[in-house]
């Protein structure tokens, strides 16, 4: 059995949102006891994580690793057609991941006690995110 649905999900800029609700919802919705739940998001400048959920400090500290890492303006970038969080946006998106595929038993994803799944909008300005949710098994 195969069940697929697609979120959209509203952002207000760069940060963390978390999606585990959302899924969590799906997943139970789709009938599927045991199997696996693949997330995927359909952009290049946003991505998704499985990180902490208990503590915000995890998520900021997350922020100021990759604003290091990969940061605005960078004049090694030489693409910046919409600004200068253009590429840094691009980079950050490739250096995390596009999809996550997550166990489901017992009507659910599996996550650990302190997981949850959050949707990294890499961009300063607002944006509608789709992500694609599609559930596997029996």
């Amino acid at each position: 059995m195969i069940a697929q649905h697609e979120l959209q999900v509203p952002t207000s800029g760069r940060g963390t949102y978390d999606i585990s609700r959302d899924v969590q919802a799906f997943v139970s919705d789709s009938g599927i006891s045991t199997g696996i739940c693949h997330v995927f998001i359909c952009h290049t400048s946003a991505s998704l994580m499985l990180c902490e959920n208990a503590d915000p400090a995890v998520l900021r500290d997350m922020e100021t690793f990759m604003s290091r890492t990969a940061p605005d303006g960078d004049p090694m970038f030489t693409h910046t057609a919409e600004g200068p969080d253009d590429m840094a946006a691009h980079v950050r998106s490739v250096l995390t991941q596009s999809d996550l595929n997550l166990p489901v038993r017992d009507g659910r994803c599996a996550l650990g006690t302190w997981q949850g799944i959050f949707l990294w909008e890499h961009r300063y300005a607002a944006h509608t995110r789709r992500v694609i949710v599609t559930v596997q098994g029996n």
